[in-house]
């Protein structure tokens, strides 16, 4: 098979500003799959549980239309629930792109190309899938990765503390935990990390900042 010709579900392409992670604040071309393995209480992408079949030709083409583009973003939904998103990373990996892939953690990050940048979620209780991370996926970290746990209270909190203790006391990598938003107060969070004296990245949503929503659509 041509792989030029494979399809993915695509709910939507745009460029903006990364409002999340280490990259937060600087410019991306957001390539939103669709769908999802998963159906968290908090989901702020629920919208992107469906798309529409667009071959990765038109993608790239899609891709080639951004002059001096140096940063590439694979989200979701859950990217790697289709099986051709690993084709779509390697033809982009190939072409030199910057690449970033958010996962939700649950499924085998094993075959996704060393050079991308994984941002790898842990799901809290709040969620509904706090049993759901992929443990494996830990042995496939390296230092150019992330972890993020999303919290919505107390509970999440805690748990957080203790997964970290018990699986991230070797982290190789950036871990972040970011208050869900209208939920858990930043301002609340930061102060038990500081209390806590937790070696973890306050991830505030950029783009819920500057636009109350989602991130700004060029």
């Amino acid at each position: 098979m041509n792989t030029y010709t494979t399809t993915l579900c695509v709910n939507e392409i745009f460029y903006s500003l990364q409002g999340e992670t280490t990259r937060t604040g600087f410019p991306s071309l957001f390539i939103r799959l669709a769908g999802c393995n998963l159906h968290c209480r908090w989901c702020d992408t629920a919208y992107a549980r469906t798309g529409l079949p667009v071959t990765i030709a038109r993608i790239i083409q899609t891709v080639e239309t951004y002059p001096s583009l140096n940063h590439i973003t694979i989200t979701g939904g859950e990217p790697l629930i289709q099986e051709h998103t690993l084709t779509l990373l390697d033809i982009l990996c190939k072409k030199n792109y910057p690449l970033q892939l958010e996962t939700n953690g649950s499924i085998s990050i094993e075959h996704v190309p060393p050079q991308v940048h994984k941002i790898v979620d842990v799901k809290t209780p709040s969620s509904g899938h706090a049993d759901s991370f992929n443990l494996l996926n830990l042995q496939f970290l390296q230092p150019h990765d992330e972890i993020k746990f999303v919290i919505a209270d107390d509970n999440d909190y805690n748990y957080s503390k203790e997964f970290m203790k018990k699986y991230l006391a070797h982290a190789p990598c950036v871990i972040n935990f970011s208050p869900v938003a209208d939920i858990m107060q930043p301002q609340q969070l930061a102060e038990y990390m500081l209390h806590d004296r937790l070696n973890v990245r306050l991830n505030i949503q950029l783009h819920k900042i500057l636009w109350h929503s989602e991130p700004k659509h060029f």
